[in-house]
Protein backbone atom coordinates (compact mmCIF):
# COMPACT_ATOMS: atom_id res chain seq x y z
CA UNK A 1 0.00 0.00 0.00
CA UNK A 2 2.64 2.29 0.77
CA UNK A 3 4.07 2.04 -2.70
CA UNK A 4 1.12 2.79 -3.97
CA UNK A 5 0.58 5.94 -2.16
CA UNK A 6 4.75 6.93 -3.31
CA UNK A 7 3.40 6.55 -6.93
CA UNK A 8 0.39 8.59 -6.51
CA UNK A 9 2.40 11.42 -4.95
CA UNK A 10 5.45 10.87 -7.55
CA UNK A 11 2.62 11.00 -10.67
CA UNK A 12 0.77 13.79 -9.03
CA UNK A 13 1.23 16.53 -12.26
CA UNK A 14 2.73 13.65 -14.58
CA UNK A 15 0.07 14.46 -17.39
CA UNK A 16 1.32 17.55 -17.41
CA UNK A 17 5.07 15.27 -19.26
CA UNK A 18 2.98 15.37 -22.08
CA UNK A 19 3.05 18.18 -25.00
CA UNK A 20 0.16 17.39 -26.55
CA UNK A 21 -1.70 17.25 -23.10
CA UNK A 22 -0.31 20.62 -22.09
CA UNK A 23 -1.78 22.06 -25.45
CA UNK A 24 -5.04 20.40 -24.93
CA UNK A 25 -5.61 21.67 -21.59
CA UNK A 26 -4.50 25.17 -22.53
CA UNK A 27 -6.66 25.54 -25.19
CA UNK A 28 -9.77 23.99 -23.07
CA UNK A 29 -9.00 27.18 -20.70
CA UNK A 30 -9.21 29.48 -22.89
CA UNK A 31 -12.92 28.17 -25.19
CA UNK A 32 -14.87 27.30 -21.80
CA UNK A 33 -13.48 31.00 -20.10
CA UNK A 34 -15.30 32.01 -23.12
CA UNK A 35 -18.07 30.08 -23.13
CA UNK A 36 -19.06 30.86 -19.85
CA UNK A 37 -18.76 34.37 -20.19
CA UNK A 38 -20.83 34.22 -23.17
CA UNK A 39 -23.59 32.58 -21.72
CA UNK A 40 -23.65 35.01 -19.17
CA UNK A 41 -24.27 37.43 -21.79
CA UNK A 42 -26.67 35.35 -23.57
CA UNK A 43 -29.06 34.78 -20.70
CA UNK A 44 -28.98 38.65 -19.30
CA UNK A 45 -29.74 39.65 -23.31
CA UNK A 46 -32.34 37.44 -23.13
CA UNK A 47 -33.83 38.27 -20.28
CA UNK A 48 -34.25 41.95 -20.68
CA UNK A 49 -35.82 41.45 -23.84
CA UNK A 50 -38.67 39.08 -22.75
CA UNK A 51 -38.62 38.97 -18.74
CA UNK A 52 -39.81 35.77 -19.23
CA UNK A 53 -38.66 32.76 -17.14
CA UNK A 54 -40.15 30.61 -20.45
CA UNK A 55 -37.42 32.50 -22.78
CA UNK A 56 -34.81 31.82 -20.48
CA UNK A 57 -35.20 27.99 -20.33
CA UNK A 58 -36.13 27.46 -23.79
CA UNK A 59 -32.15 28.91 -24.35
CA UNK A 60 -31.08 25.81 -22.57
CA UNK A 61 -33.87 23.75 -24.29
CA UNK A 62 -32.17 25.03 -27.65
CA UNK A 63 -28.76 24.05 -26.54
CA UNK A 64 -30.52 20.58 -25.50
CA UNK A 65 -32.01 19.44 -28.60
CA UNK A 66 -29.42 18.60 -30.84
CA UNK A 67 -27.71 16.10 -28.62
CA UNK A 68 -31.38 14.63 -28.32
CA UNK A 69 -30.94 14.49 -32.21
CA UNK A 70 -27.58 13.79 -32.88
CA UNK A 71 -25.50 12.68 -30.28
CA UNK A 72 -25.61 8.79 -30.86
CA UNK A 73 -24.41 9.56 -34.28
CA UNK A 74 -21.92 11.77 -32.69
CA UNK A 75 -20.41 9.03 -30.98
CA UNK A 76 -19.75 7.08 -34.15
CA UNK A 77 -18.31 9.94 -35.94
CA UNK A 78 -15.73 9.90 -32.64
CA UNK A 79 -14.97 6.58 -33.55
CA UNK A 80 -13.83 6.52 -36.80
CA UNK A 81 -12.62 9.57 -38.15
CA UNK A 82 -10.02 12.10 -36.34
CA UNK A 83 -10.91 13.32 -33.10
CA UNK A 84 -8.86 16.18 -33.75
CA UNK A 85 -10.47 17.65 -37.28
CA UNK A 86 -13.70 16.81 -36.05
CA UNK A 87 -13.12 19.04 -32.66
CA UNK A 88 -11.79 22.05 -35.22
CA UNK A 89 -14.70 21.41 -37.26
CA UNK A 90 -17.39 21.81 -34.12
CA UNK A 91 -15.44 24.78 -32.35
CA UNK A 92 -15.16 26.58 -36.62
CA UNK A 93 -19.14 26.07 -36.20
CA UNK A 94 -19.42 27.71 -32.49
CA UNK A 95 -16.95 30.74 -33.63
CA UNK A 96 -19.47 31.36 -36.71
CA UNK A 97 -22.30 31.31 -34.25
CA UNK A 98 -20.78 33.95 -32.36
CA UNK A 99 -20.19 35.90 -34.67
CA UNK A 100 -24.03 35.93 -35.16
CA UNK A 101 -24.87 36.74 -31.48
CA UNK A 102 -22.29 40.20 -32.18
CA UNK A 103 -24.16 41.04 -35.21
CA UNK A 104 -27.74 40.54 -33.66
CA UNK A 105 -26.44 42.42 -30.54
CA UNK A 106 -25.16 45.12 -32.32
CA UNK A 107 -27.83 45.62 -34.25
CA UNK A 108 -30.27 45.15 -32.08
CA UNK A 109 -32.83 42.59 -33.10
CA UNK A 110 -35.93 42.55 -30.56
CA UNK A 111 -36.66 39.06 -31.60
CA UNK A 112 -34.84 35.93 -29.26
CA UNK A 113 -35.82 33.55 -31.90
CA UNK A 114 -32.67 34.07 -33.88
CA UNK A 115 -30.90 34.01 -30.93
CA UNK A 116 -32.27 30.31 -30.32
CA UNK A 117 -31.12 29.47 -33.89
CA UNK A 118 -27.68 30.72 -33.20
CA UNK A 119 -27.83 28.44 -29.61
CA UNK A 120 -29.05 25.44 -31.83
CA UNK A 121 -26.38 25.69 -33.87
CA UNK A 122 -23.68 25.56 -30.72
CA UNK A 123 -25.78 22.93 -29.44
CA UNK A 124 -24.93 21.08 -32.47
CA UNK A 125 -21.43 21.57 -32.61
CA UNK A 126 -21.32 20.72 -29.19
CA UNK A 127 -22.79 17.26 -29.12
CA UNK A 128 -20.12 16.38 -32.27
CA UNK A 129 -17.02 18.08 -30.34
CA UNK A 130 -17.88 16.15 -27.11
CA UNK A 131 -17.34 12.63 -27.52
CA UNK A 132 -14.24 13.71 -29.77
CA UNK A 133 -12.74 15.22 -27.28
CA UNK A 134 -13.42 12.64 -24.32
CA UNK A 135 -12.45 9.94 -26.43
CA UNK A 136 -9.32 11.53 -27.87
CA UNK A 137 -8.11 12.06 -24.02
CA UNK A 138 -6.51 8.60 -23.78
CA UNK A 139 -4.14 9.43 -26.48
CA UNK A 140 -2.28 12.70 -25.59
CA UNK A 141 -0.90 10.73 -22.38
CA UNK A 142 0.64 7.52 -21.72
CA UNK A 143 -1.58 4.75 -20.53
CA UNK A 144 0.28 4.76 -16.96
CA UNK A 145 -0.90 9.25 -16.82
CA UNK A 146 -4.45 8.70 -17.71
CA UNK A 147 -6.21 8.72 -14.65
CA UNK A 148 -3.69 11.60 -13.77
CA UNK A 149 -4.93 13.28 -16.86
CA UNK A 150 -8.40 13.02 -16.17
CA UNK A 151 -8.41 14.37 -12.61
CA UNK A 152 -6.39 17.75 -13.93
CA UNK A 153 -8.96 17.83 -16.82
CA UNK A 154 -11.56 18.30 -14.26
CA UNK A 155 -9.40 20.85 -12.29
CA UNK A 156 -8.61 22.85 -15.44
CA UNK A 157 -12.25 22.78 -16.43
CA UNK A 158 -13.61 24.05 -13.14
CA UNK A 159 -10.60 26.82 -12.68
CA UNK A 160 -12.37 28.26 -16.28
CA UNK A 161 -15.87 27.19 -15.52
CA UNK A 162 -15.42 29.50 -12.05
CA UNK A 163 -13.56 32.74 -13.61
CA UNK A 164 -15.69 32.68 -17.31
CA UNK A 165 -19.11 34.16 -15.51
CA UNK A 166 -16.95 36.60 -13.60
CA UNK A 167 -15.19 37.84 -16.96
CA UNK A 168 -18.56 37.71 -18.24
CA UNK A 169 -20.80 39.98 -15.92
CA UNK A 170 -17.54 42.70 -15.72
CA UNK A 171 -17.21 42.41 -19.94
CA UNK A 172 -21.27 43.30 -19.88
CA UNK A 173 -20.63 46.12 -17.65
CA UNK A 174 -17.53 47.56 -19.42
CA UNK A 175 -17.26 49.95 -22.65
CA UNK A 176 -15.11 49.76 -25.23
CA UNK A 177 -14.13 52.69 -28.17
CA UNK A 178 -14.48 51.05 -31.59
CA UNK A 179 -12.82 53.19 -34.45
CA UNK A 180 -14.38 52.39 -37.72
CA UNK A 181 -16.31 55.06 -40.26
CA UNK A 182 -17.43 56.37 -36.95
CA UNK A 183 -16.49 56.28 -33.51
CA UNK A 184 -18.52 54.67 -31.79
CA UNK A 185 -18.86 52.60 -27.98
CA UNK A 186 -20.01 49.17 -27.62
CA UNK A 187 -21.71 48.26 -24.69
CA UNK A 188 -22.61 44.88 -22.92
CA UNK A 189 -22.77 41.60 -24.98
CA UNK A 190 -21.17 42.99 -27.96
CA UNK A 191 -17.88 43.12 -26.10
CA UNK A 192 -18.63 39.50 -24.37
CA UNK A 193 -18.80 38.61 -27.55
CA UNK A 194 -15.54 39.20 -28.87
CA UNK A 195 -13.79 38.19 -25.81
CA UNK A 196 -15.70 34.78 -26.89
CA UNK A 197 -14.42 34.73 -30.32
CA UNK A 198 -10.78 35.90 -29.25
CA UNK A 199 -10.96 33.04 -27.15
CA UNK A 200 -12.47 30.05 -29.91
CA UNK A 201 -9.48 31.37 -32.40
CA UNK A 202 -6.58 30.98 -29.43
CA UNK A 203 -8.58 27.18 -28.99
CA UNK A 204 -8.33 26.38 -32.56
CA UNK A 205 -4.84 27.04 -33.45
CA UNK A 206 -3.47 25.10 -30.24
CA UNK A 207 -5.63 22.12 -31.07
CA UNK A 208 -4.31 22.41 -34.75
CA UNK A 209 -0.92 21.88 -33.49
CA UNK A 210 -1.64 18.90 -30.86
CA UNK A 211 -0.11 15.75 -32.63
CA UNK A 212 -2.15 12.53 -32.09
CA UNK A 213 -1.52 9.50 -31.20
CA UNK A 214 -4.27 7.21 -32.61
CA UNK A 215 -5.94 5.04 -30.55
CA UNK A 216 -6.11 1.26 -32.24
CA UNK A 217 -10.00 0.59 -33.03
CA UNK A 218 -12.03 -1.43 -35.53
CA UNK A 219 -13.17 0.74 -38.38
CA UNK A 220 -17.07 -0.08 -38.41
CA UNK A 221 -19.12 1.26 -41.10
CA UNK A 222 -22.54 3.05 -40.28
CA UNK A 223 -25.42 1.02 -39.40
CA UNK A 224 -27.66 0.99 -36.36
CA UNK A 225 -26.43 -1.44 -34.43
CA UNK A 226 -23.42 0.34 -34.42
CA UNK A 227 -24.60 3.59 -33.53
CA UNK A 228 -26.47 2.34 -30.90
CA UNK A 229 -23.86 0.17 -29.04
CA UNK A 230 -23.15 2.21 -26.61
CA UNK A 231 -26.60 3.15 -25.42
CA UNK A 232 -26.62 -1.16 -25.28
CA UNK A 233 -23.31 -0.90 -23.64
CA UNK A 234 -24.53 1.42 -20.90
CA UNK A 235 -28.26 -0.24 -20.42
CA UNK A 236 -25.76 -3.92 -19.78
CA UNK A 237 -23.96 -2.41 -17.15
CA UNK A 238 -26.13 -1.83 -14.15
CA UNK A 239 -23.65 0.07 -12.06
CA UNK A 240 -22.95 2.49 -15.09
CA UNK A 241 -26.40 3.02 -15.74
CA UNK A 242 -27.25 3.81 -12.17
CA UNK A 243 -24.94 6.42 -11.84
CA UNK A 244 -25.49 8.22 -14.91
CA UNK A 245 -29.14 8.27 -13.79
CA UNK A 246 -28.71 9.31 -10.39
CA UNK A 247 -26.79 12.41 -11.74
CA UNK A 248 -29.49 13.13 -14.65
CA UNK A 249 -32.42 12.94 -12.56
CA UNK A 250 -30.89 15.12 -9.81
CA UNK A 251 -29.63 18.10 -11.65
CA UNK A 252 -32.08 18.06 -14.08
CA UNK A 253 -34.38 18.48 -11.10
CA UNK A 254 -32.18 20.46 -8.55
CA UNK A 255 -30.45 22.66 -11.19
CA UNK A 256 -31.28 26.37 -10.85
CA UNK A 257 -28.53 27.64 -13.17
CA UNK A 258 -31.46 29.12 -16.12
CA UNK A 259 -33.07 31.22 -13.15
CA UNK A 260 -30.09 32.82 -11.77
CA UNK A 261 -30.74 36.13 -13.81
CA UNK A 262 -34.06 36.44 -11.91
CA UNK A 263 -32.61 35.55 -8.77
CA UNK A 264 -29.84 38.48 -8.82
CA UNK A 265 -32.39 41.33 -10.33
CA UNK A 266 -35.47 40.70 -8.60
CA UNK A 267 -34.80 38.66 -6.03
CA UNK A 268 -31.18 39.50 -4.63
CA UNK A 269 -31.13 43.10 -6.49
CA UNK A 270 -27.48 42.28 -7.47
CA UNK A 271 -27.82 43.27 -11.42
CA UNK A 272 -25.08 41.59 -14.52
CA UNK A 273 -22.03 41.56 -11.69
CA UNK A 274 -24.28 39.47 -8.62
CA UNK A 275 -25.05 37.44 -11.92
CA UNK A 276 -21.43 36.45 -12.69
CA UNK A 277 -20.36 35.88 -9.19
CA UNK A 278 -23.52 33.71 -8.35
CA UNK A 279 -22.60 31.79 -11.59
CA UNK A 280 -19.34 31.38 -10.80
CA UNK A 281 -19.65 29.67 -6.84
CA UNK A 282 -20.98 26.43 -8.37
CA UNK A 283 -17.29 26.04 -10.09
CA UNK A 284 -15.32 27.40 -7.68
CA UNK A 285 -17.27 24.94 -5.44
CA UNK A 286 -16.35 21.80 -8.19
CA UNK A 287 -12.87 23.19 -8.58
CA UNK A 288 -12.04 23.54 -4.33
CA UNK A 289 -13.03 19.99 -4.16
CA UNK A 290 -11.29 18.69 -7.67
CA UNK A 291 -7.95 20.17 -6.34
CA UNK A 292 -8.69 18.24 -2.85
CA UNK A 293 -9.12 14.89 -5.38
CA UNK A 294 -5.74 15.60 -6.56
CA UNK A 295 -4.17 15.64 -3.15
CA UNK A 296 -6.63 12.72 -2.20
CA UNK A 297 -8.41 10.60 -4.45
CA UNK A 298 -11.51 8.46 -3.45
CA UNK A 299 -10.06 5.65 -1.78
CA UNK A 300 -13.13 3.92 -0.49
CA UNK A 301 -16.73 3.62 -0.12
CA UNK A 302 -17.43 5.88 -3.18
CA UNK A 303 -20.42 4.68 -3.87
CA UNK A 304 -22.16 5.38 -0.25
CA UNK A 305 -20.01 8.93 -1.12
CA UNK A 306 -21.95 9.53 -4.58
CA UNK A 307 -25.63 9.38 -2.44
CA UNK A 308 -24.73 11.56 -0.06
CA UNK A 309 -23.06 14.12 -1.99
CA UNK A 310 -26.04 14.18 -4.50
CA UNK A 311 -28.40 14.02 -1.30
CA UNK A 312 -26.18 17.68 -0.35
CA UNK A 313 -26.83 19.26 -3.75
CA UNK A 314 -30.38 19.17 -3.07
CA UNK A 315 -30.76 20.33 0.19
CA UNK A 316 -28.22 23.42 -1.00
CA UNK A 317 -30.11 24.07 -3.73
CA UNK A 318 -33.45 24.94 -1.09
CA UNK A 319 -31.00 26.98 0.65
CA UNK A 320 -30.52 29.11 -2.23
CA UNK A 321 -34.45 28.91 -3.26
CA UNK A 322 -35.28 30.48 0.39
CA UNK A 323 -32.28 33.14 0.79
CA UNK A 324 -32.12 37.09 0.16
CA UNK A 325 -29.28 37.77 1.07
CA UNK A 326 -26.19 37.28 -1.68
CA UNK A 327 -24.05 36.03 0.31
CA UNK A 328 -25.75 33.26 1.56
CA UNK A 329 -26.87 32.59 -1.90
CA UNK A 330 -23.52 32.34 -3.00
CA UNK A 331 -22.27 29.75 -0.34
CA UNK A 332 -24.98 28.12 -0.79
CA UNK A 333 -24.01 27.67 -4.78
CA UNK A 334 -20.84 26.94 -3.31
CA UNK A 335 -22.01 23.61 -1.65
CA UNK A 336 -24.06 23.46 -4.62
CA UNK A 337 -21.35 23.02 -6.76
CA UNK A 338 -18.49 20.90 -4.51
CA UNK A 339 -21.07 18.40 -3.79
CA UNK A 340 -21.85 18.09 -8.02
CA UNK A 341 -18.22 17.64 -8.62
CA UNK A 342 -18.06 14.50 -6.33
CA UNK A 343 -20.40 12.71 -8.40
CA UNK A 344 -18.82 13.65 -11.63
CA UNK A 345 -15.61 12.68 -10.42
CA UNK A 346 -17.09 8.91 -9.93
CA UNK A 347 -19.06 8.96 -12.58
CA UNK A 348 -16.38 9.63 -14.62
CA UNK A 349 -14.23 6.96 -13.13
CA UNK A 350 -16.67 4.08 -13.99
CA UNK A 351 -17.21 5.51 -16.93
CA UNK A 352 -13.32 5.23 -18.05
CA UNK A 353 -12.99 2.44 -15.87
CA UNK A 354 -15.69 0.36 -17.44
CA UNK A 355 -15.18 0.97 -20.94
CA UNK A 356 -12.92 -0.76 -24.17
CA UNK A 357 -11.35 2.04 -25.87
CA UNK A 358 -13.08 0.90 -29.11
CA UNK A 359 -16.46 2.09 -27.55
CA UNK A 360 -15.66 5.25 -25.91
CA UNK A 361 -16.70 8.09 -28.67
CA UNK A 362 -19.99 5.93 -28.56
CA UNK A 363 -20.26 5.40 -24.47
CA UNK A 364 -19.23 9.12 -23.87
CA UNK A 365 -21.57 10.01 -26.45
CA UNK A 366 -24.45 8.51 -24.31
CA UNK A 367 -22.22 10.13 -21.27
CA UNK A 368 -22.91 13.60 -23.00
CA UNK A 369 -26.46 13.16 -23.78
CA UNK A 370 -27.05 12.34 -20.27
CA UNK A 371 -25.05 15.33 -18.98
CA UNK A 372 -26.87 17.37 -21.51
CA UNK A 373 -30.22 16.79 -20.38
CA UNK A 374 -29.44 17.11 -16.95
CA UNK A 375 -27.97 20.94 -17.74
CA UNK A 376 -29.62 22.21 -21.12
CA UNK A 377 -32.78 20.23 -20.65
CA UNK A 378 -32.88 21.04 -16.99
CA UNK A 379 -32.77 24.69 -17.66
CA UNK A 380 -35.74 24.34 -19.58
CA UNK A 381 -37.54 22.24 -16.88
CA UNK A 382 -36.80 25.09 -14.47
CA UNK A 383 -37.86 28.16 -16.71
CA UNK A 384 -40.84 26.13 -17.48
CA UNK A 385 -41.85 25.39 -13.70
CA UNK A 386 -40.42 29.23 -12.60
CA UNK A 387 -43.03 29.87 -15.64
CA UNK A 388 -45.94 27.53 -13.66
CA UNK A 389 -45.18 28.53 -10.02
CA UNK A 390 -42.19 31.32 -9.93
CA UNK A 391 -38.90 30.90 -9.47
CA UNK A 392 -38.07 30.73 -5.37
CA UNK A 393 -41.23 27.76 -5.30
CA UNK A 394 -39.52 26.54 -8.60
CA UNK A 395 -35.96 25.92 -7.16
CA UNK A 396 -37.01 24.78 -3.90
CA UNK A 397 -39.41 21.97 -5.27
CA UNK A 398 -36.77 20.91 -7.37
CA UNK A 399 -34.06 20.60 -4.69
CA UNK A 400 -36.33 18.96 -2.58
CA UNK A 401 -37.42 16.44 -5.75
CA UNK A 402 -33.56 15.98 -5.61
CA UNK A 403 -32.81 14.56 -2.32
CA UNK A 404 -36.41 12.04 -3.20
CA UNK A 405 -34.35 10.93 -6.14
CA UNK A 406 -31.52 10.17 -4.21
CA UNK A 407 -33.60 7.89 -1.95
CA UNK A 408 -34.58 6.44 -4.58
CA UNK A 409 -31.73 5.53 -6.36
CA UNK A 410 -30.24 4.05 -3.41
CA UNK A 411 -32.97 1.36 -3.10
CA UNK A 412 -33.10 0.97 -7.14
CA UNK A 413 -29.46 0.84 -7.62
CA UNK A 414 -27.74 -1.20 -4.44
CA UNK A 415 -24.42 -1.93 -6.35
CA UNK A 416 -24.52 1.67 -6.17
CA UNK A 417 -24.73 2.37 -2.81
CA UNK A 418 -22.34 -0.91 -2.13
CA UNK A 419 -19.33 0.64 -4.56
CA UNK A 420 -15.88 1.06 -2.80
CA UNK A 421 -13.00 1.20 -4.52
CA UNK A 422 -12.64 2.97 -7.75
CA UNK A 423 -10.42 0.17 -9.70
CA UNK A 424 -11.80 -1.46 -12.83
CA UNK A 425 -11.63 -4.63 -10.00
CA UNK A 426 -13.91 -2.88 -7.87
CA UNK A 427 -16.02 -1.70 -10.07
CA UNK A 428 -16.53 -5.00 -11.79
CA UNK A 429 -17.16 -7.09 -8.39
CA UNK A 430 -20.02 -4.86 -7.72
CA UNK A 431 -21.68 -4.99 -10.98
CA UNK A 432 -21.45 -9.28 -10.87
CA UNK A 433 -22.93 -8.95 -7.17
CA UNK A 434 -25.78 -6.96 -8.38
CA UNK A 435 -26.49 -9.52 -11.37
CA UNK A 436 -25.70 -12.66 -9.02
CA UNK A 437 -28.41 -10.99 -6.54
CA UNK A 438 -31.26 -9.39 -9.16
CA UNK A 439 -30.91 -11.89 -12.52
CA UNK A 440 -32.19 -10.01 -15.29
CA UNK A 441 -35.36 -11.92 -16.61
Amino acid sequence: MATTEAESMETTGSAFESRDFRLYQTARLLVILGAEAQSVAVAWQVYQLTHSALSLGNTGLALFLPGLFFMLPAGHVADRYDKRYVILCCYGLQAICTAGLLWISMHRIGSILPIYGVLFLIGTGRCFSGPAASAMLPSLVPKEHFVNAVTWGATIYQVANATGPMFGGLLFTASLMVFGPTLAAWHGAPIVYVFTLMMLCGFMLLVSMIRVRPVASPQKSFSWSTVLAGLTYVARTRLLLGSISLDLFAVLLGGAVALMPIFAETVLHAGPKGLGLLRAMPSLGALAVSITLIVKPIKRKAGKLMLTCVGIFGVATVVFGLSRNLWLSMFALLLVGASDMVSVVIRSSVLQLATPPEMRGRVSAVNWLFIGASNEFGEFESGVTAHWWGAVPAVVIGGIASVVVTGSAALLFPALRRADQLTAESLQAAELELAQAEPID
